[in-house]
């Protein structure tokens, strides 16, 4: 008993000045309630921490129901009859232990959210440690890649290789096309293969998705619009007249294309392909969007739309009459070729724009620069800052396409037999790549956890998260020769494995591989650029 009261009037004492902030006057065991809520309030965390400090086997009731006796005492309160006491006592312990349980839930609810909260941020990843144990990692999306969920049945190297020739091939009365994409129904993917690169450069949030588009001889990729990505286009093949549509309808834009030669659409930019060479065209395309394209063509819109609209927007002869005469085909007129097409179509001409129009929207790649290096050859379709090193035309299409959010840099990568793009990252853009034409052997490292080698053939797409250090080796007798998109609109950032090493002193080299010093200079330096090499 002596403990406690001691107990008790320590408890006391450090609640008593805030007690007599509150101007409390306790005449009767009715206020008692509203004092010890206040005093709990503001001083529950001192008094406990007195009790666990004096380490005595007593519990808060014992304590506290002394509490009204010593405040009795210090204020002369005599008066009170043990049942007023008794009262007072279990309604203040009532309500301390009511406050109790509702401060509890409180906190147990606010670690719970914030801990969904955290863990919903794209920053923040499940990654398997060296040991294959899962761990929380905190994620720079623009620095560290986030690797796709694991699955066992699936080679790691599907995150990075997608085998297009095996994909669904999509056929058109005019043509056909063929994905690398992400797709939100799985049953869309062809294979466990394909579902993990899609998911892969969607998770990755790659800006990117990629296409063949095969238009036959007299075939038109039917005039239409993209909500949601640019579009950049490497003619493989063939001959091809191009229509752009500005907004407001007062500039049309037209030009011809040949290989080897690219092509730009802004998103939402209206336009159409027609082939009008003599063999089948062949387009492989760009489009700046890691998610489902989204796509309107013309005639699904005007057969969507009602004939009294249609006939008050258009105000043909015959009104709504004439309207109805257009009759919707049965199959998908995406890449069209009327059979009756002569019969159709009396007078064609394919007129050409003046440059500074025509510039904005083709760039003649294979006309463009070389950059020669000992292993093979670069060439850009990209922005280059006060158009250093570009001629006038080229100027044009780096601006304008500089000025387009989301647009992509691309380029064209000739390897030669048995030359290697060496080891090297990217600092600001994702890269997908196709194979034209050779074979050969890629290498990714994204962490210690997660690397992988492959080999590549002609139809095969490669992928390069942001970051990911990288090679390319040509394998075969033949270059290995690539169409490459990279994410950013603006100069690209790239640093190769010998520049880095090089960069670095060689006593902090010396220290990280636990090397002699002077053994560092063994690897040389060249004159002539390496990034692409041979033995």
């Amino acid at each position: 008993m002596h403990q406690e009261l001691t107990i008790a009037s320590h408890i006391f004492e450090l609640c008593g000045c805030h007690l007599q902030k509150l101007g409390t006057e306790i005449h009767g065991a009715a206020k008692w309630p509203e004092v010890a809520l206040q005093c709990g309030i503001l001083e529950a965390q001192c008094s406990l921490d007195f009790v666990t400090e004096v380490d005595l086997p007593l519990s808060l009731a014992k304590v506290t129901r002394h509490i009204p006796f010593l405040w009795a005492a210090q204020n002369h309160t005599s008066h009170y009859d043990i049942e007023v006491e008794k009262k007072s006592h279990w309604s203040m312990l009532h309500v301390f232990l009511i406050c109790f349980l509702a401060s509890a839930i409180t906190t147990v609810l606010g670690v719970l959210i914030v801990s969904l909260v955290c863990t919903s941020k794209a920053g923040f990843q499940l990654q398997p440690n060296h040991e294959g144990v899962v761990q929380k990692c905190a994620v720079d999306p623009q620095k560290t890649p986030r690797t796709s969920p694991y699955n066992p049945q699936v080679d790691p190297k599907f995150q990075f290789l997608h085998h297009l020739t095996k994909s669904k091939r999509h056929e058109f009365p005019g043509g056909t096309i063929q994905w690398s994409r992400f797709r939100k129904n799985a049953k869309e993917y062809q294979s466990e293969e394909e579902m993990e690169f899609g998911r892969s450069i969607n998770a990755q949030h790659s800006k990117m998705t990629f296409g063949t588009l095969l238009i036959k001889s007299k075939g038109l990729r039917a005039p239409h619009w993209h909500f949601n990505a640019n579009e950049h286009g490497y003619l493989l093949k063939g001959t091809v007249w191009i229509g752009v549509v500005d907004a407001g309808g007062d500039t049309v834009t037209t030009y011809n294309v040949t290989a080897g030669q690219v092509i730009f659409f802004p998103r939402n930019t209206l336009h159409w392909l027609k082939n009008v060479g003599s063999e089948d065209c062949m387009f492989l395309l760009f489009f700046s969007t890691h998610e489902e394209l989204q796509t309107l063509d013309v005639d699904d819109t005007f057969f969507s739309t009602p004939e009294d609209i249609a006939a008050r927007s258009l105000k043909p002869q015959g009104g709504v009459d004439f309207i109805r005469t257009f009759q919707k085909q049965t199959e998908d007129q995406a890449i069209n070729l009327p059979p009756n097409l002569a019969e159709l179509v009396q007078n064609a001409s394919y007129q050409q724009s003046s440059n500074k129009l025509v510039w904005r929207y083709f760039f003649d790649l294979k006309g463009s620069t070389e950059f020669r290096f000992p292993g093979g050859r670069i060439q850009w379709a990209r922005y280059a800052k006060d158009g250093k090193g570009l001629n006038p035309n080229e100027v044009i299409y780096s601006e304008f396409l500089h000025s387009k959010e989301d647009a992509l840099t691309l380029g064209t990568l000739r390897i030669y037999s048995n030359g290697m793009r060496q080891p090297h990252f990217h600092f600001n853009a994702n890269e997908m790549g196709y194979v034209i034409s050779g074979c050969g052997k890629v290498g990714v490292i994204v962490s210690p956890a997660l690397t992988t080698d492959f080999t590549i053939g002609v139809g095969d797409v490669v992928f390069f998260p942001v970051g990911t250090q990288h090679y390319i080796k040509s394998t075969c007798d033949e270059d290995l020769f690539f169409i490459l998109a990279f994410s950013t609109r603006n100069q690209l950032q790239t640093l190769d494995m010998d520049d880095y090493f090089h960069a670095t002193a060689n006593h902090i080299l010396a220290q990280l591989f636990f090397k002699k010093q002077e053994e560092f200079k063994k690897i040389p330096r060249f004159k002539e650029d390496q990034a692409i090499n041979l033995p």
